[in-house]
């Protein structure tokens, strides 16, 4: 006779949905960020004999409830696998109106969520201040 075993299931509580003119708000406020503190302090031209990998772009986009701050790199090298590649830094969670988690990337691929229930100029400022959240250059 096989052995019967109880399990409990948890019930996950569903992602809150982003509406379409907050969402709006929210993308047009991070792309002013972006475009004014961002791009002049990390996209910055190199000479063509620049060995590195560097910042060519950075931009932001929404999937689902998440809003990601991405930076694209130009890899100038002979035995480069490709000529650039996209790379997510930081990343904002919808919780609620006005509300977000934020997460890094870190070195594993993983979302590291250290910062729960700020405002939107909160998170912007912890962008624009902590290392953490900003683009390798």
């Amino acid at each position: 006779m096989a052995k019967k075993r109880w399990i409990r299931l948890l019930e996950k509580k569903p992602k809150p949905q982003v509406p379409a003119t907050e969402k709006q708000l929210i993308e047009q406020q991070c792309n002013n960020f972006i475009d004014k503190e961002l791009k002049p302090k990390y996209v910055v031209p190199r000479d063509e004999d620049y060995p590195w990998n560097y910042v060519i772009d950075i931009f932001g986009k929404w999937y689902r409830n998440y809003f990601y701050f991405c930076s694209i790199y130009n890899c100038p090298g002979k035995n480069a696998i490709s000529p650039s590649f996209e790379f997510r830094f930081a990343r904002l969670e919808y919780t609620s109106p006005n509300r977000f988690n934020v997460a890094y990337m870190r070195h594993t691929g993983q979302w590291w969520e250290f910062l729960q229930g700020l405002s939107l100029e909160e998170s912007l400022s912890e962008i624009r201040t902590n290392p953490l959240l900003q683009p390798i250059s």
